[in-house]
């Protein structure tokens, strides 16, 4: 059977008598799952343990949802709902800007990570495949609200999108042979996943020098990202032809590019990993038997 279209749900809730269930919501609980349970495989892995990833995890999502609306707030005010009071804050209906989520979630989760006694740049690599996969799981969350679609198309698996979910989108851009639209949120989460897997494979068989994964990660996510950008049709700010998260793609690929072969082929330093050090308890100092030395 040949797929004609990827249908939309005609709704982004499900009502379960007085409990109304927001997919978008959902999906994002489904992502940090997903994230905090491959991190915390990997980080066990080092030598660390799971109090830590469920320390980082509380405090990085909190302040990573804040970062998200936020961006999205500041660079979208006009697609934030009225009253402009309470739209600032309706997560439900969409609008997180992924760049302000992983800013603000990591510079939170390094926070945790540090006071813990670990050392960060070994977390960041632990948690960067993770948060590969959590941004493609929540990519789905948009499917559900019918959003951030591409050019119309009538590719055979072009997304059908419901006339109540076009406004805003130039008229040019609302008429298509099929009324199917490029399913970018597929592109994304495809895109995500196959590249979570290069990413493990990628760790396995070389020696990176933390955080070289990370940076390798935020240049995979932003290289896939800018292709995304010239579909997406949904409204934007725009600077010089290209879309305001193009550009900011293009900044941080350069940067993290720039940053993982100077970091990892041409500074020197500790080729390895470090293992997670764990604070002592406070106390009287511990008797260091004789022949030993202090580590």
């Amino acid at each position: 059977m040949i797929l004609a279209s990827i249908p939309s749900p005609h709704s982004g809730t499900i009502d379960l008598g007085p409990i109304t269930i927001h997919m978008y919501g959902l999906m994002l609980l489904l992502a940090i799952a997903a994230c905090i349970w491959l991190t915390g495989i990997r980080w066990v892995r080092r030598g660390g343990d799971w109090d830590l990833v469920l320390m980082v995890a509380v405090w990085g999502v909190a302040f990573g949802i804040v970062g998200a609306r936020a961006y999205h707030d500041i660079t979208s005010w006009n697609q934030v709902s009225s009253p402009k009071w309470k739209g600032i804050f309706a997560v439900w209906e969409g609008g997180l800007g992924v760049w302000g989520g992983i800013l603000l979630g990591c510079i939170a989760g390094a926070v945790v990570v540090r006071r813990s006694g670990a050392r960060v740049r070994d977390f960041m690599d632990a948690v960067a495949p993770g948060l590969l996969l959590a941004q493609g799981i929540g990519r789905w969350g948009n499917w559900f609200n019918q959003e951030l679609y591409g050019k119309p198309t009538d590719l055979p698996w072009g997304l059908k999108i419901d006339s109540d979910h076009q406004t805003g989108i130039p008229v040019s851009d609302q008429s298509s042979p099929t009324g199917t639209y490029q399913p970018t949120f597929l592109y994304e989460f495809l895109y995500d996943t196959v590249m979570v897997g290069v990413m493990l494979l990628l760790d396995r068989r070389f020696r990176f020098r933390p955080p070289a994964l990370f940076s390798l990660y935020v240049a995979i996510y932003t290289f896939g990202r800018f292709f995304e950008e010239l579909l997406r049709i949904d409204p934007a700010h725009h600077f010089l032809g290209l879309r305001l998260n193009a550009w900011v793609s293009i900044v941080l690929f350069v940067a993290s590019s720039a940053f993982f072969v100077w970091w990892q082929f041409l500074r020197g330093g500790e080729p390895e990993p470090g293992r997670p050090r764990r604070r002592m308890p406070e106390g009287p100092a511990m008797a260091i038997p004789k022949g030993r030395v202090r580590p």
